[in-house]
């Protein structure tokens, strides 16, 4: 039958989400049975009901119930595959910044943060590449989607790992993407204040405007754009729902080039280069520093992007300050 257990986070797995803490100790355990654990109240942190989404401190107290064969005696060690030479190679490549306390790199397109089904290549899986002169492994505090290229941000150190967490939740950052959109928007720059719900589907999870949905807001402003035929759109997405940027630009009449799920075969344009890979690039994110002050990073346009930019004549500086005139502050 197994006994509840009562799990002290260690260090190492300070500032993750709870549900990333069950992934790492118990994968076997899927995400549907764990949400209804924690609906009935069987999963708690430091004795209070929590969410998948709460973050996890060093020193909290998880209360495990039985999970039968998924308990940790019954359970082999959980350990990421190594990362290859060659992995290890590309993802250094990839550095940004690095100081102390923060990595910031450019996440390549298709590479996901981290693993599901069917994902057995992820970022969290090569992070033992980053650690560098630190005497801990990097940690993740917030996402892209697995299509989406662009700035990523980590915590060298769980103190690092709790500030910028925090700033995350706070809004205190901001963060640009650029993306090529089918068409132009009928109105040049703006703010889409859409309500998004997840449903399921025949193409997987994605979301749809829904009245009873999560409030998610973003500002646009049209860059530059070819005709009537494509635009390049700067966005900085308020809030952080699940394919919020694609969504919102689907709802402008303008979804983003290659992005099929939300734009269908109309994503796919004829004639231009790499049509089928989604154009949507973390361009930049300025965050404050654990240390204070306020650090900002810009990524360059990945490979299939910069070649859109350039059949259609589009310049990098045509933006020179990517935070300019797209929210009041």
């Amino acid at each position: 039958m197994g006994q509840v257990q009562s799990i002290t986070v260690s260090a190492g797995d300070a500032e993750i989400r709870l549900d990333r803490w069950f992934k790492r100790h118990f994968p076997g355990l899927g995400h549907g049975r764990l949400e209804k654990l924690l609906r009935t109240g069987q999963v708690r942190l430091d004795g209070k009901r929590a969410k998948a989404r709460d973050r996890v401190a060093e020193g909290q107290i998880v209360r495990v119930p039985p999970l039968g064969d998924l308990n940790p005696e019954n359970a082999k060690p959980h350990q990421a595959p190594p990362v290859s030479a060659r992995e290890t190679k590309l993802i250094q490549a990839t550095v940004l910044h690095r100081d102390e306390d923060v990595i910031v790199i450019d996440k390549p397109q298709g590479l996901a943060v981290q693993g599901g089904t069917n994902t057995t290549r992820h970022l969290d899986g090569m992070l033992d590449a980053l650690v560098f002169d630190a005497s801990e492994r990097p940690r993740l505090v917030h996402r892209l989607d697995k299509d989406t290229s662009g700035v990523l941000v980590l915590a060298r150190n769980a103190r690092a790992a709790a500030k910028l967490a925090q700033a995350f939740r706070d809004k205190t950052t901001r963060k640009i993407y650029w993306a090529a959109v089918v068409g132009v928007p009928s109105t040049r720059q703006g703010r889409i204040d859409q309500k998004l719900a997840k449903q399921p589907g025949k193409l997987g999870e994605r979301v749809v405007p829904d009245d009873e949905g999560q409030r998610a807001v973003t500002y646009y402003r049209t860059v530059a754009h070819a005709a009537d035929r494509l635009a390049w759109i700067a966005f900085e997405p308020v809030t952080g729902r699940t394919h919020q940027l694609r969504a919102h630009s689907a709802a402008l009449g303008t979804p983003i080039l290659g992005d099929g799920k939300y734009g269908g075969a109309e994503s796919h344009v004829p004639g231009i280069p790499g049509n089928r890979l989604l154009h949507l690039h973390a361009r930049a994110l300025a965050i404050p520093h654990p240390q204070g002050g306020m650090l900002i990073v810009m990524a360059p346009l990945p490979p299939h992007m910069k070649e859109t930019w350039e059949f259609f004549g589009f310049e990098e500086g045509q933006e020179p300050d990517p935070f300019a005139d797209l929210a009041p502050q």
